[in-house]
């Protein structure tokens, strides 16, 4: 049967009656593939997938049914099959967001491993990625118009030694029949050759077989390829959808990119579990600025009940009025994947009547790791509550930084570890695994935060984003929600500058509001005006033209880091400690 949530969830107890229930016999579902199965008996023709062609409202999409959707997801894993995929071998994916996305997705992971990749990342990374993960096959949109997607894909598949096909994705509206390149398959022609109604592997997936790899990062450094099995993705879906109370008549506008566990799992296969329907906002997502200027209107024209985005989104969301439109099948807002400032929260449930849910989640923990319910309306940095069937703890650090066997009481911040039924199956490479898991196997995930009386996380940072100035530890975030509450600033973000004296010293970067004006002196002196503590106060703010962000809509806080090592000056406010 289809995924359904049992009971609204508003307390720990809540959580702790669905554990009465055993976990083998809660959730049956073995794989993703029998998701879908199920979906598409109960649901058949409902809408399951709905996609825009444009940022319009008023133009028509295209739809897929539950029926469709799993015909292709058939079709794709009987091509891959064909093409000589067995269930451990590696499917990149390098696409924008698209229907034919969540078919290399599902129809992949019924195949083999899919491994979606971000298009923007160098074309060296994504052939460290993609050699790494042994892929044997390549799925990749046939245009350079986003990223330059084909070109990359053409380069790339005489650099990965395993790689024996690519399959080529032909862009919306492209004449019927191109020619191919040698060696280059056309999917969608190759697809329609196959049947739709089974598997013709007959494979049988276990809970334990490797569904995908996940790319962490991704932006610095060398990214690290985390495994998730079919069963920790199934229970992802489920655990939100008990927690988030994901019906049937849905409908969830999803503009995070597909490479991104957020947008696949929490944000896709939990409402495809459930029934409801996925709306995908053209082909570049929530990147669209039409569709972030259109968006309530296109809640009104789908009739869309929760907003989910990062802050970033929101904060863009934030500067667009409603108008006219009609937004009350809008029922929850959850965000997630950075920190959330109070002054955002309060513009948002204000202007809108929406409060917004915060969740904890991460690639190793299959996408969520905790959340905040519907009708519970928790204070800015409070994620929720734990997941049914899963251990959560908040342990001292030692001097290194890293977690101990030492609970933190009520109260207390620590460092933030969990074991769990989506707990990721180790990374590809064995070496990454090394300060993943604690000793005796909790997933340590560098965040910080404590836990109050009703049992909810407060999440207050990441131990690597702390400024340590003269060996006194400061959380960005209290500046940044100092930062935030000024009228004129869109968003924020505090960083350490190297000093030689103090070893860091906190600076702000911020952007401004459309049409606002400030300066930098004026924004410095709101700014420590607003922070208590003495080593707190940053020493400078730097107006930019334009946020560093990932392509998730995180800000990029490497790159801040960087831009404040190259501009550091000699002020030290003092001294040595002060």
């Amino acid at each position: 049967m289809p995924f359904k949530a049992q009971f609204p969830i508003r307390s720990l107890a809540d959580i702790c009656r669905l554990e009465e229930t055993p976990l083998s016999e809660a959730l049956t579902l073995r794989s993703t593939y029998e998701i879908f199965q199920s979906s598409a008996q109960a649901f058949g023709s409902k809408a399951a997938l709905t996609f825009l062609r444009t940022a319009n409202p008023n133009d028509e999409p295209i739809h897929w049914s539950y029926t469709e959707l799993l015909a292709g997801i058939h079709q794709t894993a009987n091509l891959l099959h064909r093409i000589g995929i067995q269930p451990g071998d590696a499917i990149g994916i390098l696409l924008p967001g698209c229907m034919d996305y969540h078919l290399a997705l599902w129809g992949g992971e019924a195949a083999g491993i899919v491994q979606p990749l971000n298009p923007l990342l160098s074309e060296e990374k994504l052939v460290s990625l993609l050699t790494a993960g042994k892929a044997k096959a390549l799925i990749a949109w046939g245009s350079d118009e986003d990223a330059g997607i084909w070109s990359k894909a053409l380069r790339i598949r005489t650099q990965v030694p395993t790689l024996k096909h690519v399959l080529r994705v032909a862009p919306l509206d492209e004449p019927l029949h191109q020619p191919m390149p040698d060696g280059v398959l056309d999917f969608a022609r190759e697809r329609m050759r196959e049947p739709s109604d089974r598997l013709l592997s007959g494979r049988i997936i276990a809970p334990d077989d490797i569904a995908a790899y996940f790319h962490t990062g991704g932006t610095t450094g060398a990214p690290k390829l985390a495994r998730h099995s079919h069963g920790a993705q199934v229970f992802t879906a489920w655990v939100c959808v008990q927690l988030q109370g994901t019906r049937a008549d849905d409908v969830v506008i999803n503009g995070y990119p597909l490479f991104h566990v957020a947008g696949v799992l929490p944000g896709s296969l939990t409402s495809f579990a459930a029934g409801s329907e996925v709306v995908m906002p053209t082909t570049t997502l929530f990147r669209n600025r039409d569709i972030i200027a259109n968006y309530w209107r296109l809640v009104e024209r789908y009739h869309a009940t929760a907003v989910s985005a990062v802050p970033t989104v929101l904060a863009a969301l934030a500067n667009v009025p409603v108008g006219d439109a009609d937004i009350s099948s809008l029922r929850y807002c959850r965000t997630g994947a950075a920190p959330l400032s109070p002054d955002l929260a309060a513009r948002f449930e204000a202007q809108f009547g929406i409060h917004v849910h915060e969740s904890l989640g991460m690639t190793e923990m299959a996408g969520i790791s905790t959340i905040t319910p519907p009708g519970v309306n928790a204070p800015v940095g409070c994620v929720g509550f734990r997941l049914p069937y899963t251990e959560m703890r908040v342990v001292a650090l030692d001097e290194s930084g890293n977690p101990t066997n030492s609970d933190m009481p009520c109260g207390k911040q620590g460092m933030v570890i969990f074991k769990s039924p989506n707990l990721f199956s180790g990374f590809v490479d064995p070496n990454d695994n090394q300060h993943a898991f604690t000793a005796d196997g909790w997933i340590a995930t560098g965040d910080l935060g404590w836990l109050d009386e009703e049992g909810r996380l407060n999440l207050s940072g990441r131990s690597k984003d702390l400024i340590i100035r003269g060996g006194h530890n400061i959380d960005p975030k209290v500046i940044e929600d100092a930062m935030a509450s000024h009228p004129a600033v869109q968003h924020c973000a505090a960083v350490g500058e190297p000093d030689a004296y103090a070893g860091e010293l906190p600076v702000v970067f911020v952007t401004l509001k459309p049409g606002a004006e400030a300066t930098e002196d004026d924004l410095l002196a709101y700014v420590r005006a607003r922070v208590d503590e003495p080593p707190a106060r940053p020493k400078s703010v730097t107006v930019l033209p334009i946020m560093p962000m990932t392509l998730v809509g995180k800000i990029f806080k490497p790159e801040l880091r960087q831009l404040a090592a190259k501009t550091k000056n000699s002020f030290t406010e003092g001294g040595p400690t002060a």
